[in-house]
């Protein structure tokens, strides 16, 4: 077994036997998610030489220009994207004190990370470049955000991690893609750049799920009790952010993402993991794998009912000069 001994405060020893017993499936996985990337760099999206070209100037006041017919609530939308996504340290965290070191795992985690680092660095430069926000004000959240921690109550469960990465990733891409399609009608260098995350973040989907399928086959009844206990709820990252409901409200109604967006997201995953059809489960499996299945149906209500009881509010977001975004 190659997992460390120094993660069997996360995870029982049959869940860290399951997860070494996968290994070699993980291994595939990284190598497949490698042929299938295109490797790119926040300067091939938003070039920046050391002598400025006359293009480059010019392709920057284009932006600017444009920019400026961003509406407010796309603004907040990117605004929640770049925190969360300049979150990583968090997350790279814990991956590492869930999955181990010096395994397949880490060598994921590690992968993972520079991928994801690339994010926070092209949005910044984007919106920076573009002068969407007032920084200092954004910066304040972000430094916020990150002393703050984040640390889920996952009864140190190595296979909640990946219940939630596999809800997690999905749910980032579709923010990034709906809102890139937004921001298109202004800006398409916006566009580009959120389309550019959107695939890192189905890549990265594709993975977790496919770790979590293998879970699911070596240890069904442990993985559908996480699983469960996860989706009931789950919280998107950056829950911690001062103002995060605010945000959260403006994004909803703006149809970027919401209990729409994410029961759609577990309904696809039960049916790729044929949660309904597996058999042979203890008690604690089958009463996972009731709850799950009414879980679809039950989000739907919910959303129903949010959007019954939904009235316009008005917000202000320092990030935006104190101005009042009405949704």
């Amino acid at each position: 077994m190659s997992v460390s001994p120094q993660a069997g405060s996360f995870g029982t020893p049959a869940q860290i036997e399951v997860l070494a017993s996968i290994e070699d499936q993980v291994t595939d996985l990284i190598e497949d998610h490698k042929q299938r990337r295109t490797l790119w760099f926040p300067n091939e999206v938003l070039p920046a030489s050391f002598d400025n070209t006359p293009e480059q100037e010019a392709q920057l006041a284009q932006i600017r220009d444009r920019a400026r017919g961003i509406p407010d609530p796309v603004r907040v939308a990117v605004a929640l994207n770049l925190l969360t996504e300049e979150g990583l340290p968090h997350f790279h965290r814990l991956i590492s004190v869930h999955m181990g070191p010096a395994s397949p795992w880490s060598d994921w985690n590690y992968l993972w990370t520079a991928e994801e680092d690339r994010h926070g660095c092209l949005l910044r430069d984007y919106v920076r470049d573009a002068r969407l926000f007032e920084m200092g004000a954004l910066e304040k959240l972000q430094y916020q955000y990150i002393e703050a921690g984040f640390d889920p109550e996952w009864d140190s469960d190595p296979y909640r991690l990946l219940a939630y990465t596999s809800l997690q990733e999905k749910a980032t891409q579709v923010s990034h893609a709906n809102t890139g399609r937004l921001a298109g009608k202004y800006e398409p260098v916006l566009r580009r750049s959120l389309a550019h995350l959107a695939a890192d973040e189905g890549r990265h989907y594709q993975f977790y799920r496919s770790s979590f399928a293998a879970v699911l086959e070596a240890d069904p009844d442990q993985a559908l009790e996480s699983l469960n206990r996860v989706a009931l709820d789950f919280a998107m990252p950056g829950n911690t952010i001062d103002g995060f409901e605010a945000m959260s409200h403006v994004v909803r109604k703006s149809d970027i993402f919401g209990p729409r967006q994410y029961q759609k997201i577990v309904a696809d995953l039960l049916e790729f993991w044929n949660v309904g059809s597996l058999t042979g489960l203890r008690a604690v499996g089958a009463q996972a794998q009731e709850a799950l299945m009414k879980l679809p149906a039950r989000l739907n209500r919910l959303a129903d009912y949010a959007e019954r009881k939904s009235r316009e509010q008005s917000f202000r977001f320092d990030f935006l000069g104190d101005r009042a975004v009405a949704m």
